[in-house]
């Protein structure tokens, strides 16, 4: 496979390797935001961000201890507590949080429309072919649809 020459090349040894990718992730910037004026137990976290599960809110502050991004304190209590604060290197994110934001207001009608427009050709596509065997049928009402395995029309 031939590598395009503007296509740029990574050294292994390159900062980028170890970058934090997890940063993009659904949870992790939120989490940033949360802590920047203080730190926070666990239970309110959970509060204000109430669609995560505990699961994955206690992978996602895990693995952002992990990469020094957050201090979590385990308090000897019974029910364990746990309080959770931003590191100085987790605070170096709020900038970059706060830019990717910025980016989001100045462009979420553009970015909502081209969902919209991709949301419905994939929906109404000019001509829907089964992936197997590349077969289209037309429906009752008229439309294309899909053959099943056997070539015969879904339900």
């Amino acid at each position: 496979m031939e590598i395009a020459a503007d296509a740029p090349r990574f050294d292994p040894a390159c900062p980028m390797s170890t970058f934090p990718v997890r940063i993009g992730d659904r949870w992790t910037a939120m989490v940033v935001l949360c802590l920047e004026t203080r730190p926070r137990r666990f239970t309110e976290l959970r509060q204000i961000l109430a669609a995560v599960s505990a699961k994955v809110l206690t992978e996602t502050l895990r693995a952002m201890e992990r990469d020094g991004l957050v201090n979590r304190t385990v308090f000897d209590e019974n029910p364990p507590r746990v309080e959770c604060e931003l590191t100085a290197l987790g605070r170096t994110l709020l900038n970059l949080v706060e830019a990717a934001r910025s980016w989001a207001r100045d462009n979420l009608d553009d970015l909502l429309a081209a969902r919209r427009r991709h949301d419905d050709r994939r929906r109404h596509p000019a001509r829907a072919t089964n992936d197997h065997t590349g077969i289209a049928t037309r429906s009752q009402s008229g439309g294309t649809r899909p053959a099943g395995p056997t070539g015969q029309r879904r339900a």
